[in-house]
């Protein structure tokens, strides 16, 4: 399939997916400063693959003739108020991961909805691998 002639339902897709790895990288980017000790490694585990999601979901977009988001949305700026409250009455440590589980089954849905998706083979190629990353990650700071 030519790059100029991805569906309109996949693009959209992607751009959410995109808006909300943005949205978690928010929160992060707040939890990697409030985290303790013992949790930050973690938490920059984290900021660091949706770092690494998010411009590469950014430059799929471009490729499309979509102009990515550049910070994500509304919510993206909630994540960061709570992980900032949170630390105001709560350690931020592995009693987290809970948060964070269930914040990246958001994330991970999307994967799933943009995957099922009439994006190119190599798209979807891309986005399995990127799903597996997360996947693992979860895995690994359970």
């Amino acid at each position: 399939m030519n790059d100029m002639m991805q569906n309109s339902e996949g693009l959209d897709s992607l751009a959410s997916l995109h808006g909300l790895t943005l949205d978690n990288l928010t929160g992060f980017d707040k939890m990697v400063e409030k985290a303790e000790p013992e949790f930050r490694e973690t938490a920059q585990a984290f900021q660091a693959l949706h770092s690494r999601h998010a411009a590469a979901f950014a430059q799929m977009l471009a490729r499309f003739g979509r102009d990515p988001e550049q910070d994500g949305s509304l919510m993206g700026t909630m994540n960061r108020v709570v992980v900032s409250m949170r630390s105001m009455v709560d350690e931020i440590d592995q009693d987290t991961m809970k948060n964070i589980r269930t914040g990246e089954q958001f994330v991970l849905d999307a994967f799933d909805k943009a995957i099922s998706s009439d994006l190119s083979a190599d798209v979807v190629e891309q986005l399995v691998t990127r799903k597996a990353e997360l996947t693992a990650l979860l895995a690994a700071k359970s």
